[in-house]
């Protein structure tokens, strides 16, 4: 706030003792120069809690008011504590941020077949997942269970696309996994 803007706010008798003379100009100086390192970071605020512009060390925070922690791995120290390190997750940081910035849009088909392959997709960065329903892998009918079919690359992320869909289907489904080519390839 610059000091003429502080100036107005004062009241009106010492807004007519504002002379050069006097003590006040320099003391309204030095209410600018405070109010500057605020006023810098508030114009930079938005940066500040956008998953994609945030700086490293503040993703997880985000994360963890997106709910999403639950995909973090947990440590060997505490069952509770989370290991929060450079990546919390296995497919790295930026996968990260992108599902901290898609997570109201996730959350809106949660527990939905295209909600499971979208969370997965965003979460490891590949596109070719495909879930059956309702079938075994015999190919026999079977209620209330998914095969997920998931890119052989993503084999590497096996442990975290079994969280996600643990947490993220129905919990009355049952499921198993392929790694592999797609179905139709």
């Amino acid at each position: 706030m610059k000091r003429t803007e502080i100036a107005q706010l004062l009241p009106a008798v010492f807004q007519r003792t504002l002379r050069p003379d006097n003590p006040l100009p320099a003391l309204l100086e030095v209410m600018e120069a405070h109010h500057a390192p605020a006023e810098a970071l508030l114009d930079q605020l938005d940066a500040i809690f956008d998953p994609r512009r945030t700086m490293d060390k503040f993703v997880p925070f985000l994360a963890y008011w997106a709910d999403l922690t639950r995909l973090f791995e947990r440590t060997s120290v505490a069952e509770d504590q989370l290991a929060i390190s450079s990546s919390p997750i296995e497919t790295g940081l930026g996968r990260l941020r992108e599902l901290v910035a898609s997570a109201a849009y996730l959350s809106q088909w949660r527990g939905t077949r295209k909600g499971l392959l979208l969370f997965l997709q965003t979460a490891t960065g590949q596109e070719d997942f495909e879930i059956e329903e309702n079938v075994g892998l015999d190919g026999q009918p079977r209620p209330f269970h998914i095969i997920v079919r998931a890119p052989q690359e993503s084999a590497r992320f096996s442990h975290l696309i079994e969280r996600i869909v643990e947490l993220e289907k129905p919990a009355y489904v049952t499921h198993e996994f392929v790694f592999g080519p797609a179905a139709g390839k």
